[in-house]
């Protein structure tokens, strides 16, 4: 016997074992990928499939479009005074029953207002000597007072309109006194009293307090004697004459 014969046995046996390891090694690795749910561990296949839900639901989840907001455009500001209004207790002109100017004014002041803001307008009413008259910015400013409540004569009867005497913006002040004019003489339809603008009207105290470039009037809406019915008993109509004048200028009405 050969020594090739010896070993021809023992070489077949180890190519044998070697290719039974490769074929399990296979089957392992087979197996681990392809297990049956059944076949792992109690638990762990349940762990898994919500584990792998979870991320996909995470991978899918939308993300929220933030859109920036355009800021809000910024209303127009009016500025009314109150004539006399205020903690200084001054009534303006008192009336034998008791009514006073100042109640006169802060009523019809307080319904401009109203109809202004629904118009779109942002509105001040300031009292008489308001701090913030100070330098105050706005595209106009009108002080609301009423006149005498003493009997003078018959023709003590109507309202009027001034601007400041030294105005920094005649221009635009004498179109918001113009426009003043002619809305409240046509809304309430009384007359102009021009005869009795006074010193007081021209030089009121507010005009030298406001910004130069706030335009600027002063109106009395009426005489508490002759005109007192149209003032306590028509207060609608009377501040509505009051902000058409005020809408005509600040819309640049003819």
């Amino acid at each position: 016997m050969t020594s090739t014969d010896l070993f021809s046995p023992l070489l077949r046996a180890a190519r044998h074992i070697a290719t039974v390891v490769s074929v399990a090694a296979i089957s392992a690795t087979i197996f681990t990928m392809w297990s049956p749910a059944s076949l792992l561990p109690s638990g762990a296949s349940k762990a898994i499939s919500e584990a792998i839900a979870t991320r996909v639901a995470s991978d899918r989840t939308p993300v929220p479009l933030v859109v920036p907001t355009a800021a809000a455009p910024t209303q127009p500001l009016i500025g009314i005074v109150a004539g006399h209004s205020g903690p200084q207790n001054d009534p303006g002109a008192v009336c034998p029953d008791g009514l006073t100017e100042r109640g006169v004014n802060e009523d019809v002041a307080n319904r401009v207002k109203a109809t202004l803001e629904s118009s779109g307008y942002r509105v001040d009413v300031l009292n008489e000597f308001d701090d913030r008259l100070v330098a105050y910015r706005a595209i106009a400013l009108v002080s609301i007072h009423s006149d005498s409540c003493s009997y003078i004569n018959e023709f003590a009867t109507g309202f009027k309109v001034a601007r400041a005497l030294y105005d920094q913006v005649p221009e635009k002040s004498d179109k918001l006194v113009a426009c003043l004019t002619d809305r409240y003489q046509k809304r309430t339809e009384m007359n102009f009293h021009a005869g009795s603008i006074t010193p007081d009207m021209t030089s009121y105290h507010g005009f030298n307090e406001i910004a130069a470039e706030t335009p600027a009037a002063i109106i009395e809406v009426g005489f508490l004697n002759l005109d007192g019915d149209l003032l306590t008993n028509h207060p609608d109509l009377v501040a509505q004459g009051v902000a058409e004048g005020i809408l005509c200028f600040a819309r640049n009405e003819g």
